[in-house]
């Protein structure tokens, strides 16, 4: 408790005589201030454990803000960091959209290269089958034309000497009546000569063909000997179509022998038609089925 000083009684107290009443004096001030100081602390000391209570009091509060500040910073930092991935995320998805987007014009782009280059197929395929019709049309003319060529061919050589059609073209049989070798002989006879000619002459009527001269004899005789007397007889009919103007590029000469014989028997007319060369004559049209110039 603070003490109480009545002013009237300190005025009024005699003062102390000489150099001890200055002392009562200086004792009087120094205990009033020395109360005054004790006091004072008394009033800083109270204060004091108030603001140690309520620093006690505030410790938990400023505890749990330290921990809601931590938590809030760390709610950023995630936040943050979704941020960030958010951010990386649509920049991903933008690049994936770009370059499906690209993808997706590259694909069209093909596409279209693609059903040009069909169509282009198409228009290729149909000329290609517009142009084989056109090219089997025209071989069937020109195996037409071969044939009635062919028919023709075997009709005029039909009047000379005998004759029979094969899948290519004509056979002529130069022998027995027509062309007469005499046995163990390969010249030609001035008839010969004579029924050569007329074939000459029908062959240079004629175009895109090839003759065979064959040569055959009868059965007397041995293999290696009738097979050169009949390539003699070849060469004896092909020189002389050749003189008749005949191409000779054309014609060429096989020796048969008795390998062939045209009639079977021993008597002499069965040989004597045994004796014989034949014409194979080809249209090269009906092989080829094209025109082929002639050499």
């Amino acid at each position: 408790m603070r003490p109480t000083i009545n002013p009237e009684a300190v005025s009024e107290a005699p003062a102390p005589a000489g150099r001890n009443t200055g002392l009562l004096v200086l004792g009087g001030v120094g205990l009033l201030g020395f109360l005054l100081l004790a006091g004072l602390g008394y009033r800083l000391g109270q204060r004091l454990e108030a603001l140690d209570e309520r620093l006690a009091r505030l410790e938990p509060q400023v505890s749990d803000s330290a921990n809601r500040s931590r938590e809030a910073l760390q709610a950023a930092q995630d936040a943050a960091a979704s941020a960030r991935a958010a951010v990386e995320g649509r920049q991903a998805a933008e690049l994936a959209a770009r370059e499906a987007e690209q993808d997706r014009q590259a694909a069209e782009a093909q596409s279209a290269g693609a059903r040009q280059q069909a169509a282009a197929a198409r228009r290729e395929a149909e000329a290609a089958r517009e142009a084989a019709a056109r090219a089997e049309a025209e071989a069937q003319r020109i195996r037409q034309q071969a044939e009635d060529e062919v028919n023709r061919l075997q009709q005029a050589l039909g009047q000379i000497a005998e004759t029979r059609r094969t899948a290519l073209g004509v056979v002529m049989n130069l022998g027995g009546d027509y062309l007469k070798f005499e046995f163990d002989k390969a010249e030609l006879r001035k008839e010969d000569r004579e029924l050569l000619s007329r074939i000459a002459g029908v062959l240079l009527t004629s175009k895109d063909y090839t003759v065979s001269v064959n040569g055959h004899t009868d059965d007397v005789g041995s293999a290696a000997y009738n097979q050169k007397l009949s390539e003699r007889r070849a060469v004896a009919v092909h020189d002389y179509l050749v003189a008749a103007g005949v191409p000779p590029e054309i014609l060429s000469v096989t020796g048969h022998g008795k390998t062939r014989p045209l009639v079977p028997g021993t008597s002499e007319a069965a040989r004597a038609k045994n004796r014989r060369v034949e014409l194979g004559i080809v249209n090269t049209r009906i092989i080829y089925g094209r025109d082929v110039e002639r050499p």
